[in-house]
């Protein structure tokens, strides 16, 4: 139930204000958010790779109101890929961007967002590696969509995200399976009405699984966003049972949640990509860490009273 309370708090000036100001939130924010600059995150991608470990990674940030704003998120990107390059890592550091930064809800914002994030689908294909859309509010997905099947004319692995929480995801999951997307299916972490998506979390769960099951039956990559136990050993049954090889799906979970279960997986030969943000502007990342999952919010709660 606070889930969506909390949503509504991360689009709340006032409660950004209140938030941010509180001594102990940097301590808690450091936990998802392990650095703000590149300079921060290098030694992350170095530390977690040679752990046998994969990332894709988000520069963190969605409000964006001017072109300039929208420019300057491109060019963060172009900036990582530049740091990462010389590190020849390929495809085991991927980028996952949201459209809103590269000015999609601006005038004209579909073209503007096109043309803002096919240079970094370039410059990371130009390094060996990828590019994943994430998927923000139902309102945004048709334009997302259009622009994932525009990027992969030229770069086929271009990937996206979809949310089972959704209705209409079961249909988008059985297009996208059946043209050989690489697909990240996650819970979803947005406030959506009844009229577009489910409301309890038990019918979010079996959708998931309903959808990873058209996920693995396809020609597409899987990618099994969760942390949940249940559905990670569930994915594993539907890969096997898919006859899927270990190379040919893969796990992701976030920095900062459940890190020996990410070093487990890894152990066991499955690939896991860790999700990971950097950068000043997290207050909204942030809060949805905390709406998607009861024990992030418990651990910042027990964290504030501590420090009190």
């Amino acid at each position: 139930m606070l889930g969506p309370v909390i949503l509504a708090a991360s689009r709340s000036d006032r409660m950004r204000r209140l938030i941010s100001a509180a001594p102990v939130t940097k301590q808690v924010v450091d936990r998802f958010i392990p650095g703000e600059t590149v300079g921060d995150i290098v030694p992350i991608i170095e530390d977690l790779t040679a752990k046998g470990l994969e990332l894709t990674m988000d520069v963190v940030g969605e409000d964006i109101t001017t072109p300039e704003q929208a420019t300057a998120a491109r060019d963060a990107y172009l900036q990582l890929i530049e740091q990462i390059k010389p590190l020849e890592l390929g495809e085991r550091v991927e980028m996952s961007v949201k459209l809103s930064m590269f000015g999609q809800a601006l005038e004209n914002g579909h073209e503007l967002a096109l043309a803002n994030v096919r240079p970094v689908v370039e410059a990371a294909a130009a390094i060996g590696t990828t590019v994943t859309l994430d998927a923000e509010d139902h309102t945004t997905l048709d334009s997302m969509f259009a622009i994932h099947e525009e990027l992969r004319k030229d770069f086929p692995q271009t990937g996206c995200v979809i949310q089972a929480y959704l209705f209409r995801t079961e249909a988008d999951a059985r297009r996208l399976a059946a043209n050989g997307s690489r697909v990240r299916i996650v819970k979803g972490a947005y406030k959506e009405p009844a009229s577009v998506a489910y409301q309890d979390r038990h019918e979010i769960d079996k959708a998931y699984v309903r959808i990873l099951k058209t996920l693995m039956d396809g020609e597409g990559y899987p990618m099994i966003g969760s942390h949940d136990p249940r559905l990670i050993s569930i994915a594993q049954e539907l890969a096997r049972k898919a006859g899927r090889k270990l190379d040919e799906y893969e796990f992701q979970m976030l920095y900062g949640i459940r890190g020996e279960e990410h070093l487990r997986l890894a152990a066991e030969g499955h690939r896991m990509r860790v999700y990971t943000a950097y950068g000043t502007d997290w207050y909204g990342y942030f809060m949805r860490r905390l709406a998607e999952k009861p024990a992030n919010l418990r651990f910042f709660l027990r964290s504030m009273v501590s420090k009190g």
